[in-house]
């Protein structure tokens, strides 16, 4: 291990190669869940030194878990606490930052340490968007960690983060650690030619025309993007869910992979950004008529919404109380520096530790100093809050706004429910609140650390046709629960379900316990956020993890799998 140190050190340069506890305390914990060691954390600055790190590890026979912003919600981009048969090392991509536009921005080519907020930025000007523009982004994760994990994203036509076409190391049944080239893109024979020209910008003039000619878009009928899911979703009928992580129709090479293949680069589509969208704020005490909207829309209108999120009143209150700094940060200084803000954080926590605090300090302090800040959310939203108890955030594009208005005109005021349309500030806000939810629920388990065990959260997709999906948990789980949230991607039927359990009570227990009841249901999980550490591979799930990664070398462990060598 030693002689391995020097030699990541000679390819990266000493800054670059952690070895501490405290220097790699952020790449070794996950965000939400799950903590372990590796021998050391890696950071490559370009992808021929990465290509050279992986041989080195290859060669000293370690592990590999790939990893970017460290941002997921099950412990999938970490090490585990035990179990491994090998040395582990970490590879941390956010170096690798190159980002190429194909075909006017049609489509980009990006390096493994790219974000969904670097990107958005890019094309922003170009009147583009990314496969996801808030949620993930405003966490600061990356591309690469979307298409790896099937990342659905808020964005009803756009489906899961998919592309055929990649360039990925993987080390085959014989052992050998091989560069498979499926960009659609000549860029030379062996794996230096082929790195070196990504790491130069040096891309090949494909049709005469270079990278800017349209029909490079044409990669010989592999797909950069899922372009069936706009129609998929709309089979409200269907038994299935409309996405999931294990779903085999998103399965390819580095879409879906987990991390058992190392990906230097990707290809994927952009999208038009609408030019102008219009949100409406819904809400009802009765379920049923938000799947009944659903549903509607879904089948009758000619646009397909651009989102609709859903809140339950759990989700707004906990999000407006433990989220409000955060959304404030986001506010004003966008999505650009959250990734230096949480660094600083982990760095913050790391010292406060060492001097022996128990975990969770600046979270607490934190959560103290927000209480001195202004209100943050538009007088119409809480007044929202207080009448109802679901809330649903459609956003629909310029050409479909009039058919949505006429829709909920024709339904609402109801006994039940009402609709505004919010102005732009209201709209923003709306989805801000929306999306700050998950970072809220953590900051909530360490604010509570004395009442609450730990997080229990679930990502699951509902089959389409199903239409009793608010979750009802019987007396004998729900007595084991202090805090419940509800929210999701409504259109999409896919819900994230987060359970803070009480003090004392067994968390697997109570999981097994509502899982049981999602499976009566015919839900799938997890729907985006990848098996990790914390849900079991389906059995096709894991049989293409073995096809990808025969010898288990990359992220063994994933879904409650082997962590052994050849799976063993």
């Amino acid at each position: 291990m030693e002689a391995l140190i020097r030699s990541l050190q000679d390819i990266v340069g000493p800054p670059h190669v952690l070895t501490s506890a405290s220097a790699k305390r952020r790449y070794c914990r996950g965000y939400r869940y799950g903590q372990g060691d590796a021998a050391a954390v890696v950071r490559p600055g370009s992808l021929r030194q990465m290509w050279q790190v992986l041989q080195a590890c290859h060669a000293a026979d370690t592990i590999v878990i790939c990893q970017a912003a460290n941002t997921g919600l099950t412990g999938g981009s970490s090490p585990a606490e035990a179990g491994y048969d090998r040395p582990v090392i970490v590879l941390n991509t956010l170096r690798l930052r190159r980002l190429e536009l194909l075909a006017q921005g049609q489509q980009v080519l990006t390096q493994p340490g790219v974000t969904l907020d670097q990107l958005e930025r890019t094309l922003k000007p170009l009147g583009r968007e990314p496969h996801s523009v808030i949620g993930s982004s405003c966490m600061g994760a990356s591309v690469t960690g979307g298409i790896c994990n099937n990342s659905g994203g808020s964005l009803i036509r756009r489906g899961p983060a998919y592309t055929q076409l990649a360039l990925y190391a993987q080390v085959d049944s014989d052992g050998q650690l091989r560069l498979v080239n499926h960009l659609g893109l000549e860029l030379g024979e062996t794996p230096e030619e082929i790195l070196d020209r990504l790491d130069g910008g040096q891309l090949p003039n494909t049709d005469g025309g270079g990278v800017g000619a349209a029909d490079n878009c044409d990669c010989g009928g592999r797909h950069a993007s899922d372009h069936e899911y706009a129609q998929h979703v709309r089979d409200v009928d269907a038994a299935t869910p409309a996405r999931y992580n294990a779903d085999p129709r998103r399965l390819y090479e580095a879409s879906g992979s987990a991390g058992h293949v190392v990906v230097f680069a990707l290809r994927l589509d952009t999208f038009a950004a609408d030019a102008s969208s219009t949100v409406f704020y819904i809400g009802s005490n009765d379920a049923a008529e938000l799947e009944d909207i659903r549903r509607g829309l879904l089948q009758q209108s000619p646009h397909l919404p651009i989102a609709g999120e859903y809140m339950h009143r759990s989700a707004f209150e906990a999000s407006e109380r433990y989220g409000k700094d955060l959304f404030l940060f986001i506010h004003h200084f966008g999505t650009e520096r959250l990734m230096q803000a949480f660094a600083m954080k982990s760095r913050v926590d790391a010292w406060l530790e060492r001097l022996g605090l128990r975990p969770g300090c600046s979270d607490r302090l934190l959560q103290r100093l927000s209480g001195w800040l202004p209100r943050h959310l538009p007088a119409r939203l809480t007044q929202y809050r207080d009448r109802y108890q679901h809330h649903l955030l459609l956003k629909m594009s310029e050409d479909g706004a009039a058919f949505a208005r006429g829709f909920l005109q024709a339904r609402m005021p109801s006994v039940t429910g009402d609709f505004f349309e919010c102005d732009a500030a209201e709209g923003r806000a709306a989805f801000l609140n929306r999306f700050v939810v998950g970072a809220a629920i953590v900051r909530y388990r360490a604010v509570h650390a004395q009442e609450v065990e730990d997080i229990v959260a679930l990502d699951i997709a509902l089959p389409r046709n199903t239409r009793d999906w608010f979750e009802q948990l019987p007396p004998e789980i729900a007595d084991k629960i202090r805090f419940t949230m509800y929210c999701g991607h409504f259109f999409c039927h896919v819900m994230h379900q987060e359970y803070l359990v009480r003090k004392g009570e067994d968390c697997e227990q109570v999981k097994s316990a509502i899982l049981a009841l999602l499976d009566a249901k015919g839900a799938k999980y997890p729907a985006e956020h990848n098996v990790g550490h914390q849900y079991r591979a389906e059995p096709a799930l894991e049989d293409f993890y073995r096809r990808l990664d025969p010898t288990n070398s990359f992220n063994p462990g994933i879904g409650k799998t082997s962590r052994l060598k050849h799976w063993r």
